[in-house]
């Protein structure tokens, strides 16, 4: 039998949270927050309109899942699909029903995922978005079913997909079920792409572990946000394993640009054009989406 005290709290970063999410309030009323990286105080009106990035030093802090959909769709445009889906304990795994339950109150959302409709300057597309607030974004298998049914309907649609990754790894909590998604997820882009769908994908910080091995990496088009970590293991955990010092900004979002592994790292205040220019660029003549 599973005993409580065998499993502690976690201390991978990625997991609890790190340390350069939405900013924690300097203030009682919140007038003013710390940029985590610059240290600089900023208005927290400026700070909010500049789209969460810091006007000093150009530091992207995170959005939550169903934020970032706003950022990028057209007023109103947005409708979620598959809301009803959330996890459950089925391995009656030692807390994780009061894991889920405070994620929940956490986040505002019944999963670490949000999916649906959206559309992008008159350009309509699928849409999922990863919110860290949710365990860090960990994939289980609602995660996967979610994103799984957001290529399925698109594919159905002849839409294209958008996807903002951002994750600690699978759901420990779930097993081998988590891991499983792995292949579910690819599976399902393998289907769309056949069918000739076009994938967009915008990594943000972090996106590793299962994602990253998985759906995150398999898009038509990569993405990321300035100062992204993308990876399969972090960097610590690499030097820990090989005994060396890494070189200076590896697995970051421009490193990767770099050596080819990224297509575009886009400012998050320029990303719905970029969004916009890409959609209207492979725009079918008889109305659909495709790769040209």
């Amino acid at each position: 039998m599973l005993r409580k005290g065998l499993f502690k709290k976690p201390s991978n970063e990625l997991e609890a949270g790190g340390e350069h999410g939405e900013p924690a309030p300097e203030a009682p009323d919140r007038l003013v927050v710390r940029c985590s990286s610059c240290k600089k105080m900023i208005f927290d009106e400026d700070f909010r309109s500049n789209q969460m990035v810091c006007p000093n030093c150009g530091k992207h802090m995170r959005l939550s899942g169903r934020r970032r959909i706003l950022t990028v769709a057209d007023p109103g445009s947005f409708q979620e699909t598959n809301s009803d889906l959330c996890s459950t304990d089925f391995l009656s795994f030692p807390e994780y029903t009061e894991k889920l339950d405070a994620a929940q109150r956490h986040s505002g959302e019944a999963e670490g995922v949000v999916t649906g409709l959206m559309v992008v300057n008159g350009c309509p597309c699928m849409v999922f978005a990863m919110d860290h607030r949710f365990m860090m974004g960990s994939m289980g298998s609602v995660i996967g079913e979610k994103i799984t049914r957001c290529f399925e309907e698109a594919q159905q649609n002849k839409l294209p997909v958008v996807g903002f990754t951002v994750s600690g790894g699978a759901r420990m909590q779930e097993g081998l079920t988590s891991l499983m998604q792995m292949a579910k997820t690819s599976g399902a882009v393998k289907r769309f792409s056949d069918a000739g769908g076009l994938y967009i994908c915008v990594l943000t910080d972090p996106t590793s572990g299962g994602v990253t091995a998985s759906f995150a990496m398999e898009a038509d088009i990569l993405i990321s946000e300035p100062g992204a970590l993308i990876a399969f293991a972090g960097p610590r955990v690499i030097e820990q394993t090989i005994h060396k010092k890494l070189p200076a900004g590896f697995q970051r979002a421009e490193f990767l640009q770099e050596k080819g592994f990224l297509d575009l790292v886009v400012p998050r205040k320029k990303l719905r054009g970029t969004l916009y220019r890409l959609l209207s660029l492979h725009r079918r003549e008889d109305g659909g989406y495709g790769r040209i």
